[in-house]
């Protein structure tokens, strides 16, 4: 699991990991990837695609079934697990079974938000910084990959099954619908979820309400599935 573009560190998340693993059993591997603007991309998904590879060679050695490997993040971290499955799809790399992706960041065209959604937003500035950490004077240009903004994929054909969850006031709500859209006039199965009345990293900002509590729930009976 992973939710940082240019700040953040891994024990950050140790308590969140911690309880998903507590919930679903599923043992998680988290993976320290360097972040830009020191390590502008592609180096923080070829960090993701080394860590999945290393635990698809060590597999067996962990107990781990190679068949039932999922990638997982949060924002920004969504955003790699999402760029993650396109880049194993397209080079023939280890078998993704999910890509569990919570509120993820995926389209580095994303300019100012809905004026309906524009009193809710409180991390627009993030998002423009953390962009231009990431693909510098490419962003919103026309030669951004995928493998950077998955908003940009043409062709979904073969990714692994899909959970996306948004909240209706998040201002990656259009871009999240949009590529749950997208996987599935793909063929990908999709399970999309989008939590009305809440924005962004509303699960931290109010972990005992009753939307996180379900959304939480809900990423835990995905995990267990895998």
């Amino acid at each position: 699991m992973a939710a940082a573009t240019f700040f953040g560190h891994i024990d950050h998340f140790d308590g969140t990991v911690a309880r998903y693993v507590s919930a679903s059993g599923v043992p998680m591997l988290s993976v320290e990837y360097r972040r830009a603007p020191e390590h502008p991309f592609p180096t923080p998904v070829e960090d993701g695609y080394a860590a999945l590879n290393w635990l698809h060679d060590h597999a067996g050695e962990l107990g781990v079934d190679p068949n039932r490997i999922g990638v997982m993040g949060d924002s920004a971290g969504g955003g790699m697990a999402a760029a993650l499955s396109i880049l194993a799809r397209d080079r023939g790399g280890p078998r993704i079974a999910r890509q569990i992706l919570v509120m993820p960041m995926l389209d580095d065209r994303t300019n100012a938000p809905d004026p309906h959604l524009a009193p809710f937003i409180y991390n627009y500035g993030d998002l423009v910084t953390g962009w231009q950490a990431l693909l510098g004077d490419a962003v919103g240009g026309p030669d951004v990959p995928p493998t950077a903004a998955p908003a940009r994929l043409e062709d979904a054909t073969g990714l692994p099954p899909a959970y996306i969850e948004v909240g209706q006031l998040d201002l990656f709500r259009d871009e999240d619908t949009a590529y749950a859209t997208k996987l599935s006039h793909a063929g990908v199965p999709v399970e999309f979820h989008l939590h009305p009345g809440v924005p962004h990293e509303f699960d931290s900002i109010a972990y005992d309400s009753d939307v996180a509590r379900r959304a939480i729930a809900d990423r835990v009976r995905v995990l267990k599935s895998i």
